[in-house]
This record gives C-alpha cells, sequence and structure tokens, in this order.
C-alpha cells in the first residue's frame, strides 16, 4: 500500500501515467431536460471491464483503460441507455461529454450500480440520498422538505413539532456541520420542525454523515449533513408553484444566452399557518376563552443563483440566500433569527490532466434574537467567510486520491444571561485554516478497500494546529455481505450559547472557544486535567455490516461509540463576577463556561425492501449518551434510549400516477428536570425580623437531579396520498395533488410544561391538509 501511495504523488505532480499501454477516459454526464450534470449515472467501458459512477456534478473518469476501440455505455435511473464508441490511445485522455435523454426507467440496473457502489465505498455511518429519497417520507402540509428525511435517519433525534433542533449519535446541533454547496448554513431548520430552509426541488444530492466521516470535513465533532443544489433549467423556461395550508412557493428557471451555456434559478417560499390555522385548525393554541390564537410559526426563504457552463465540465456560478424566522411559542418566549450570504463556486477540469479541481468563495451571516416575560433578552450573532479548493485525482483500479485547502475568518457577538441574572458576553473575530488529504485504495480483488486521510486545522483564536487522522475500511467477505468501520479524531471551534441541561433549547446562537474556563478539570476517574483551550474534542468508532438478503431486501447494522473528550457549556452556577476581588472564589462560581466530557454509544438496525411500485423501510435505535461536568454525571435533553421508524411507499394506478406513502414514529421520552417543591422563600434583612411575616411574594422550585425524570413516550403516524397528472399536448406540464393527514391518531405529545402554573403545551395534534404543486 505504500508503493501506491508514492505512486499517486508522482502521478498527480508529474502528470504523466506510468500505464505505457492504457490511456484514461473521462468526461461529463447531462440531461437533454435541462442541461444539469446527472449524478450517480453509471458509465459502463464494454470489453475492458472498466465502470465509475458519476458524482454529484456529473463527472467520472476511468483511468488505466488499455489502448483499443471500445463501446462506452452509460445508463441511469429514468434515462434512456445511452452508447458510444470511443478510442482510447496510449499515454491519451479521451475526452466523453453527452447528455443522455429522459425516458426509460432502469429499475434492475439502478439496483445493481448501487451495489456495486456499496462495494467499493468503505462510507460508513453515511446516508446518500437525492430528491427522490425524499418524497418517499410522508409530507407535512403537502411539502416535501429533506427535515422530514432527516428526522427519520438512524440516531438522529429530534425535539418534536416545535423548537427545530435535531441531535446526531450525542451531538448537539452546534456540533453537526450543515453545508450548501460547500457553504455553512448556521441555522438549517425553521422553529416549526417540519421545514428546513432548502428547497426540495432544487437538491441534487445529500450525503448525510452520522459519524466517522473523513477528513475532507473539518470544524465540527458530531455530523456533517452536504447538501448539493442543481444549477438552472440551459434548455427552456420552467418552474414551479406551490400551495398548501402551510406554505406557498415559486421557483423560476431559464436560460439566459442563445448558446444555452447561461442560466439562473430563483426560489421563494414562505409559512402560511399563522393566516391560516385560525380558520383550518380553530382546535389548536386557544386562549382562555377557547378562541382560536392559531400557530404563530412565520418564515420566509428566498435563494437565486446564476450559472455559465464552459467547454466540457468546466463551470461558474454566483448565489445568494436571505433565511427568516418569527415565532411566538405559547407560554414562553418571541424568537426571532435571520440568515443571509452567497458566493461563487466553480469546476475546472485542464485539458490535459488527470486532475479535477473544485473551488469556492463565500460568506454566510446569522443573528438570532430570543425576548422573554421579564427578563432580558439574549442576542448572537456570527459572520463567516470561506476560500477553499478541492481536488480529485482518479487513480486505475477504483482508487483515487482527494486533497484540498480553505481558509475562514469569523466574527461572533454574543450575550445572555444565566439563571441568577448574571451577565454572560463575548465578542471575537477570528481565523481558521485547513487542509486534508485523503487516499482511497482497492485491492485488485476488490475485496479490502482503505481509506486514511488526515486533516490540519490551525485556530487563530486559541493558538493551536490539531492533527486529525481519520481511517475507514471495507471488506467484501462475499458479493452479498460486507463489514465495515470508520474513526477518527475531530475538533471544532464553536460553541453554543445554549446550556446542555435546558429543557427547551430555543436561543441557539455561536461563539468561538471560550476562554473564559475554569483552570481544572476533574474526570470521573478523580484525576486533574489542566485546560489549555476551549476547543471541543471527540473520538469516533463504528463498526458493522451490509447484508444483501436478496436482490429486494438489504440489512445494514451499525454500532457506534463517540467519546467527547473536551466540550465547553454555560455556567449555570456562575454568581459571581470574574474579578479580582472574588479571586478566592471558586472557578465554578465566576466563570462564564465550564468543561465537560460525555459518551454516546448505541446501533442501528436499518431494512429495507424494495420494487418497482413497494418500498418498505424499517430502522431500530438504541442510544445512550451521558454527559460529566465535573461533579455529577447527568443525561442531556435528548438522551433517548429507543427510536424506531418505519416508512411506506406504494405507486399503483395507470402509468402509476397514484402514490400512497406512511410514516410511523416511536420514540421513548427524552430527559427533564422533575420539580420536587415549591416554596416562598422568607426575607429576613435583620436579626430580629419575622420570618413569618417575610414572605418573598414570590416562588422558589425545589428539584431533583439533573434530567432524573422521562417525559412519556413520543409517537405520531403520518399519511399521504398523492395523485399525479399529466397533459398529453403539454410534455413538461404536471399537477400533483395531495391529500394528507400529520398526526393522524392525534397523539398528546408533551413539547412543555410550565412549573409554575403546571400548563401543559402539546406538540400539534391531528391536522388534515391538501395541497396542489404545478409544474410547467
Amino acid at each position: 500500500m505504500l508503493r501506491n501511495l508514492l505512486l499517486v504523488f508522482l502521478f498527480a505532480f508529474t502528470g504523466n501515467t506510468l500505464l505505457a499501454q492504457t490511456g484514461t477516459v473521462r468526461g461529463s454526464v447531462k440531461s437533454n431536460e435541462d442541461g444539469n450534470g446527472v449524478p450517480f449515472a453509471k458509465v459502463l467501458i464494454e470489453g475492458a471491464n472498466k465502470f465509475a459512477q458519476t458524482d454529484n456534478d456529473g463527472l467520472f473518469s476511468l483511468p488505466g483503460v488499455p489502448v483499443g476501440t471500445y463501446n462506452i455505455r452509460i445508463s441511469a435511473s429514468q434515462y434512456t441507455v445511452f452508447n458510444k464508441e470511443i478510442v482510447v490511445e496510449k499515454g491519451k485522455i479521451t475526452d466523453v461529454n453527452v447528455e443522455i435523454v429522459k425516458g426509460k426507467t432502469l429499475g434492475p440496473i439502478v439496483i445493481d450500480h448501487k451495489d456495486k457502489d456499496r462495494k467499493i465505498d468503505p462510507g460508513t455511518s453515511v446516508h446518500k440520498i437525492d430528491k427522490s429519497d425524499i418524497l418517499r417520507v410522508p409530507v407535512t402540509g403537502g411539502v416535501s422538505d429533506i427535515a422530514g428525511y432527516f428526522q427519520t435517519v438512524p440516531g438522529v433525534v429530534s425535539t418534536g413539532d416545535q423548537g427545530g433542533q435535531v441531535y446526531v449519535r450525542g451531538g448537539t446541533p452546534i456540533q453537526n456541520k450543515i453545508l450548501l454547496d460547500g457553504m455553512t448554513i448556521y441555522n438549517p431548520f425553521h422553529s416549526i420542525g417540519f421545514f428546513s430552509v432548502f428547497e426540495t426541488e432544487l437538491i441534487k444530492s445529500a450525503d448525510i454523515y452520522t459519524g466517522g466521516f473523513n477528513a475532507k470535513y473539518g470544524g465540527r465533532i458530531s455530523s456533517v449533513m452536504d447538501i448539493s443544489y442543481r444549477d438552472g433549467n440551459t434548455k427552456r423556461f420552467a418552474g414551479v408553484v406551490g400551495l398548501s395550508p402551510f406554505t406557498s412557493s415559486l421557483l423560476l428557471e431559464g436560460p439566459l444566452s442563445k448558446a444555452n451555456n447561461v442560466s439562473f434559478v430563483v426560489s421563494g417560499k414562505a409559512s402560511l399557518l399563522e393566516q391560516t390555522s385560525r380558520t383550518l385548525y380553530p382546535y389548536i393554541n386557544q386562549d382562555e376563552n377557547g378562541d382560536p390564537q392559531g400557530l404563530p410559526f412565520n418564515f420566509w426563504d428566498l435563494y437565486g443563483k446564476v450559472t455559465v457552463k464552459g467547454d466540457a465540465a468546466n463551470k461558474f456560478s454566483v448565489f445568494g440566500f436571505s433565511f427568516n424566522d418569527q415565532v411566538r411559542y405559547q407560554a414562553v418566549s418571541d424568537l426571532n433569527w435571520q440568515s443571509f450570504g452567497g458566493g461563487t463556486n466553480f469546476i475546472f477540469v485542464p485539458s490535459n490532466s488527470e486532475l479535477f479541481m473544485k473551488g469556492r468563495l463565500n460568506f454566510s451571516s446569522y443573528d438570532i434574537k430570543l425576548e422573554e416575560d421579564n427578563l432580558e433578552p439574549r442576542t448572537s450573532g456570527i459572520f463567516g467567510g470561506e476560500l477553499a479548493f478541492d481536488f480529485t485525482y482518479y487513480l486505475p483500479n477504483k482508487t483515487k486520491l482527494d486533497y484540498g485547502f480553505g481558509f475562514s475568518y469569523f466574527s461572533t457577538e454574543f450575550k445572555t444571561f444565566n439563571e441568577v441574572n448574571r451577565p454572560i458576553e463575548q465578542n471575537d473575530n477570528t481565523i481558521e485554516a485547513g487542509a486534508y488529504v485523503s487516499y482511497r485504495w482497492v485491492a485488485k480483488n476488490k475485496k479490502l478497500i482503505l481509506e486514511p486521510s488526515f486533516r490540519a486545522q490551525a485556530y487563530s483564536s486559541v493558538g493551536q494546529v490539531t492533527a486529525e487522522p481519520r481511517l475507514s475500511a471495507k471488506y467484501n467477505i462475499n458479493e452479498v455481505f460486507r463489514f465495515k468501520m470508520a474513526g477518527g479524531y475531530y475538533t471544532q471551534n464553536f460553541t453554543s450559547t445554549t446550556s446542555d441541561q435546558d429543557v427547551v433549547n430555543l436561543f441557539y446562537g455561536f461563539i468561538t472557544a471560550p476562554s473564559n474556563l475554569p483552570a481544572e478539570f476533574t474526570n470521573q476517574n478523580g484525576e486533574e486535567d489542566f485546560i489549555v483551550n476551549g476547543l471541543q474534542k471527540a473520538w469516533h468508532g463504528v463498526g458493522g455490516f451490509e447484508v444483501d438478503l436478496s436482490k429486494k431486501l438489504k440489512l445494514n447494522i451499525e454500532g457506534y461509540y463517540k467519546w467527547f473528550s473536551q466540550m465547553t457549556n454555560v455556567n449555570r452556577n456562575k454568581v459571581f463576577e470574574d474579578i479580582p476581588e472574588n479571586s478566592q472564589v471558586d472557578d465554578v462560581f465566576k466563570k462564564d463556561f465550564i468543561v465537560e466530557s460525555g459518551l454516546a454509544w448505541g446501533g442501528d438496525v436499518v431494512l429495507t425492501y424494495q420494487t418497482k411500485k413497494l418500498y418498505l423501510w424499517g430502522a431500530y435505535s438504541l442510544g445512550k449518551v451521558t454527559r460529566w461536568d465535573g461533579f455529577i454525571e447527568y443525561a442531556p435533553v435528548f438522551d433517548r434510549r429507543h427510536n424506531i421508524n418505519f416508512i411506506a411507499t406504494y405507486t399503483f394506478g395507470k402509468d402509476d400516477s397514484w402514490e400512497v406513502t406512511g410514516r410511523w414514529n416511536l420514540g421513548t421520552g427524552l430527559p427533564f428536570k422533575q420539580t420536587t417543591g415549591v416554596f416562598e422563600e422568607p426575607q429576613i434583612n435583620a436579626i430580629d425580623d419575622d420570618y413569618t411575616a417575610g414572605n418573598a411574594g414570590s416562588l422558589t422550585f425545589l428539584y431533583e437531579d439533573i434530567n432524573s425524570g422521562r417525559l412519556p413516550t413520543y409517537h405520531r403516524l403520518d399519511v399521504n396520498v398523492k395523485k399525479e397528472i399529466t397533459f398529453k399536448d403539454k410534455k413538461y406540464m404536471k399537477l400533483d395533488i395531495i391529500a394528507g393527514v400529520t398526526n393522524a391518531y392525534s397523539r398528546q405529545n408533551i413539547f412543555y410544561v410550565n412549573r409554575v402554573t403546571n400548563a401543559k403545551v402539546y406538540q400539534l395534534p391531528v391536522m388534515p391538509s391538501l395541497a396542489v404543486n404545478f409544474k410547467f
């Protein structure tokens, strides 16, 4: 393997092929309907036993093809098969850039291709999806959204319909990296948990890593969701109009040049719940007189992009977005956040090199404000900019080299108050730099696949460069049984401004690694560690196996272990200012933040059955999460022991124009801190005051140990029926009518309990809906 690695670097930096009697076939696969690259298309060179899969941009490369004349065969789901004769010359690159035609559906071929790709891809704890996977999950209010799919991913725990927060295998939202075309999105989910900021019609692909991700990704210690958008239509003007009781949406796209090499796409959506819920759902959120108050969720999202395509696979895009959210939670608070940003990205394929180069330059801003009755407002904001480049070099036998580097700038502002109304404030500017290299080695018999990777991450705010080794591997026992594993070391600079001990996390801001920390941390074994800086750190270990029980039935089992060796949290015990006059006070009572450690372990079992008309998917997750704050061990509020998801989709009728989808979810109760007593604390100012008459006039609560209680079990059933109407004389015109019901049996799932009044705020009850989606 070491010899092969040395050859890789020789290839990359000399540009010479060492295989004298071979050449390279590379190119791009695009759709004839809109000019976009077709991801996951199968490329086969018949007679040479060489095959590849296109990447998210429709690009492929097949090095080491023996000299000769061949037929290249390209196939993809919902496209007719493309065939072309090609000539491979010694030491040269043969470019094949094609457009394939929509038409024939290749069910069996697609399934077989996915199986082949899984055998040579060492990816562990990764879910690679596209738009069709998102559409399989029942939609809320008739609107498909990746937020619904994300909540079904094994190991993901959601706070429910309200709050918009998800936790991945023991990691908090701040520890999850969300990317849109390589740009960080700081808050991807709206306050009503059904909807994200992403436009489903634009999603080309999404890779969701729940742990063990390789060195391409840095700056987060738990998970990654990497979303790619398609470009605008270069062939014709097109659009989508959607209307439901929950949202209205509009998407427009088309060419901007007669040469069909410049395109645009704009999309927008806005919530209608506050306007429609008083009439359609009057039984939700009533006041003491029984009058409907409506659902106070408001959001609106805008996105736009212009793309210029050059020769072959080269292209350049400029994009911008604005995401906004506003809500008043019943009996809780007013929450507002805004996010905007923009940038460019490009793909460059040198004509005489086997290198693929991608780059991006972008910025993103996020501001959040929480106002609560009788409390000071809490605010937080972050501004970030990035310049980064990624390179891919394909080698024979499915081996490849990926490497890249990037630079980022961040500015954060933060102000909040703890339980005793002590202010905690921090404003910072920082620069980060990162570089990575990843090498995928595939044995000649394709039994063993190894992917070691390494990342170096520099944090200017703490003056440290971290070395982060990672490894993933797969071993194919036979054609139907595969072992896999992944693991590594991860760090991040950012810390949440919300305590993981809070029952309801509403205010979610960002700060860089805090410096106002205790000097030492006491481990559970009693040993003392000196705190060097506030970076968060974690180790991952994941292992499991895949079994193809038949061509239609697949089984995937994974176990995971995450050790969060250092995390930072808001200090809820601060009662003194950290000033020289309080030098004798213990750090735990005067520092803004504390250090914690934690463990997350568990396992997932996923069973998938798929035919042309029927899709069944079931997942069971077992998980346990603990935190140690230097004094006690506690369960954070997202420690869900058991979680079950079941999804079913069935198509029927003429041309499969009818579709029924259903999802049932069950999750055992989340932890919370129980109230054991309530009293009025006497006000005693002098030794002769009468304590029996000195009541404070306000209540003081006595609590059990942190999060020692458990909420009731959460479960919900969602069902949709969709009818697709096509028009004979209008090839591209289509109307979808979606009837659905959310929480079909109206389960009362707890969201929040007011400790003073004992008033219960539930998640959303049964909500029927009817929506239309018109494409042209």
